[in-house]
């Protein structure tokens, strides 16, 4: 693999972190007129559409295998954007990009769990030190509990970590935009399936006011955060790996303080800033001389730079 192809695809996967950090300072906004679970489902609908529009005809969307790599990937995506959507109707942009940051710390240990690598010192180490950044980001002081949105956004960091490690490991398989195309497709199957759950149960009445923000909102996250960045993501994970991946969404969160400081002039106080900071120096910790060997399951494989559904 030439040195350029993967300095692509690092600046790739850093114009995805400044898109999705930017991006929580608009659902938030946007979640004043729409419920979450309806404005994730538009989102995906939509940039489903557009997905459809970019590679139906380019990706061979029949490959052996793609169906079921597709729902896989689709269902950790979907389940990450439902509960940091949720979630940050309870919490702050700034909070919830942080926590959101953990995915990265949990990558590694994921590997080990699923593909049965060896466990880093250094992992160990991001873990711990971004553990106690989560306490001081969001436990108060003088207490002991969670803020339901800074929880629900800490599920959000489990699922994203999977999809991650599942892209990294199907990626090298299949062409970047089939792959797109089924994840996002999935992933909106998959809302379209709980939102009328959670509308019966109560658990989130369907609220849906058609304004400028809300139609602003959907098409930047539907059309930038979502069919271009997963589409940009599948194939720029396709010449790198998934720890290194990870290690660059680190941004995402200081690209959402900044948008949240610009916008809404968020500021996280003293502790919440150490908090942050210990996140971020964890999330730098786990992943130093990290990234799987070749020829380890989620370590990407050489791919054909010159395929016919190259994004």
């Amino acid at each position: 693999m030439s040195v350029s192809l993967r300095v692509k695809a690092d600046l790739a996967l850093v114009f995805v972190s400044l898109t999705w950090g930017a991006t929580f300072v608009v659902i938030k906004a946007a979640l004043a007129d729409a419920s979450p679970i309806l404005f994730v489902l538009l989102r995906f609908a939509l940039a489903s559409a557009l997905l459809m529009l970019l590679f139906a005809r380019r990706a061979p969307l029949r490959h052996p295998g793609l169906a079921r790599a597709g729902v896989i990937i689709g269902g950790f995506l979907c389940a990450g954007y439902l509960f940091q959507t949720v979630g940050l109707a309870y919490t702050t942009p700034t909070k919830s990009a942080f926590i959101t940051a953990l995915s990265v710390v949990l990558v590694p240990l994921l590997l080990v769990v699923v593909f049965r690598q060896r466990l880093r010192l250094s992992a160990v180490a991001g873990v711990a030190t971004a553990t106690v950044g989560l306490y001081f980001l969001t436990v108060p002081p003088g207490t002991f509990t969670v803020e339901r949105g800074d929880l629900l956004t800490l599920f959000c960091a489990v699922a994203f970590a999977g999809h991650i490690v599942a892209v990294g490991h199907y990626a090298p398989r299949y062409g970047a935009g089939a792959l797109a195309v089924w994840q996002v497709a999935a992933a909106m199957v998959f809302a379209a399936l709980v939102m009328p759950v959670a509308h019966t149960t109560g658990l989130e009445p369907a609220v849906l006011n058609w304004t400028p923000r809300l139609i602003f909102a959907l098409v930047v996250t539907a059309a930038l955060a979502t069919a271009l960045a997963f589409s940009v993501q599948t194939w720029a994970q396709r010449f790198t790996s998934p720890t290194h991946t990870a290690l660059i969404y680190s941004l995402e969160p200081v690209f959402a303080a900044l948008t949240s400081y610009l916008v809404f002039a968020e500021r996280l106080s003293s502790r919440g800033l150490l908090g942050a900071g210990l996140i971020l120096a964890g999330v730098v910790v786990a992943e130093l001389r990290a990234g799987p060997a070749p020829g380890v399951p989620g370590a990407p494989a050489p791919a054909n730079p010159n395929g016919p559904d190259r994004v």
